[in-house]
């Protein structure tokens, strides 16, 4: 998992990103602070599909574009 330390989340960054990403990364994406994003984790109401792998979630790239409707953009 790859995470970027931008403060402008732009489709290319998003899609640089990879298959998945981490909790905290989403939510950033997604305008969303740590504690918040962890705490919605947690309680299954984040916006997009998270998966859980152990102890870790992990999040899909592909569900963050389509909510952001960029999934069809090239």
């Amino acid at each position: 998992m790859k995470t970027i330390d931008n403060d402008a989340w732009t489709p290319d960054a998003v899609r640089a990103l990879g298959v998945t990403t981490d909790v905290e990364t989403a939510g950033a994406i997604l305008g969303i602070g740590r504690s918040k994003a962890y705490a919605l984790a947690k309680q299954g109401q984040f916006p997009v599909r998270i998966l859980r792998v152990g102890r870790s979630y992990v999040v899909p790239v592909p569900a963050i574009l389509q909510l952001l409707g960029l999934d069809s953009v090239a």
